[in-house]
């Protein structure tokens, strides 16, 4: 690992915060080519991050994940102090301090005053919309959310969260950026707490709890069906596309015989929110768009040989085990 500062480049990233996924986000910058500024105020954190980012860009390697070798990539990985070191003259600041406010408000005032105008400032909270931390700031409007799926130099998708002031060139930016180090960015179209991938997270981890406390299944009942059962599909297709794909007729068909099952299940757990007329509609609408009905069964197909190659890699890496 370096331990000298980078000069300036527009393929520099500031990365404040060096726990897990300051960590991990370092090595999908410095895998892309991109020059890393990792920074923490804890030199005992500092200390062990060179083995750390080394471990895993070893693990990559063995996996085919890196084009390079690991020196190299570890090699644009610069370790700093100070917070006005790390984010001088960059055009992208991570943000991956604790998920509390009072932190990250703090230290978005502290960024706004220390960073170029057009450097970008996101904060990779789990939940917390950037709007609950930077609204009053008079840099506001390069602030925004890039929330990874954990560890992100593994998982692709990263949602983009914008708050209401967010200038939208700068949330296009974002996405663009995050797309040449190879993730997969997702835009959120309204601030909510959670975004998209804690929100689908946190209603199979109620579901679940509620499993266990209603003695219906155990843990171990409950991580099977999920990971021999639903995750093969859902590692294929989305949720949508799987019951649209499960029924003949697609996913109207789908809402016509399962929606009212569904709604009373919400209804046994206080929510109801039931599927309207209309927002079937829409979904019918956008999913017909994707995979017009005279495509139904080819598709159908092609999801089934995709379940086929991963029962065949599961079953291979059994055997070796």
């Amino acid at each position: 690992m370096n331990t000298s500062l980078p000069n300036r480049s527009d393929q520099t990233v500031a990365i404040v915060g060096a726990g897990s996924i300051g960590v991990a986000f370092a090595l999908v910058f410095a895998r892309a080519g991109w020059q890393v500024r990792l920074q923490d105020p804890d030199a005992a954190r500092l200390a062990a991050v060179p083995g750390e980012v080394a471990e895993r860009a070893a693990a990559l390697k063995t996996f085919d994940l890196l084009d390079e070798s690991p020196q190299t990539v570890c090699e644009r990985i610069s370790t700093i102090t100070a917070l006005s070191d790390a984010v001088a003259e960059v055009p992208l600041v991570l943000e991956c301090a604790p998920e509390k406010v009072e932190i990250k408000r703090e230290l978005f005032a502290q960024l706004d005053s220390l960073t170029r105008p057009d450097t970008i400032l996101a904060s990779v909270s789990s939940a917390l919309p950037v709007s609950f931390f930077a609204a009053e700031l008079p840099g506001r409007s390069r602030c925004l959310i890039a929330h990874p799926g954990n560890p992100p130099y593994l998982i692709p998708v990263v949602e983009i969260v914008p708050a209401e002031f967010t200038a939208p060139a700068v949330a296009e930016r974002a996405e663009q950026l995050f797309n040449e180090v190879g993730m997969a960015p997702v835009r959120v179209r309204r601030e909510v707490e959670g975004f998209i991938f804690n929100r689908l997270q946190g209603a199979v981890l109620r579901e679940a709890y509620c499993l266990v406390r209603d003695g219906v299944a155990t843990v171990a009942d409950i991580d099977r069906v999920m990971r021999d059962g639903l995750a093969p599909r859902w590692s294929v297709i989305g949720p949508f596309e799987t019951v649209d794909l499960n029924t003949r007729g697609g996913i109207a068909s789908h809402a016509q015989k399962m929606g009212p099952a569904y709604a009373r299940m919400g209804k046994e757990r206080g929510q109801d929110d039931p599927w309207t007329p209309e927002l079937v509609a829409e979904v019918e609408r956008q999913r017909r768009a994707a995979l017009p009905l005279d495509e139904w069964s080819s598709r159908v197909s092609w999801r089934d040989r995709e379940l086929m190659a991963l029962a065949r890699d599961r079953k291979k890496r059994a055997s070796k085990n």
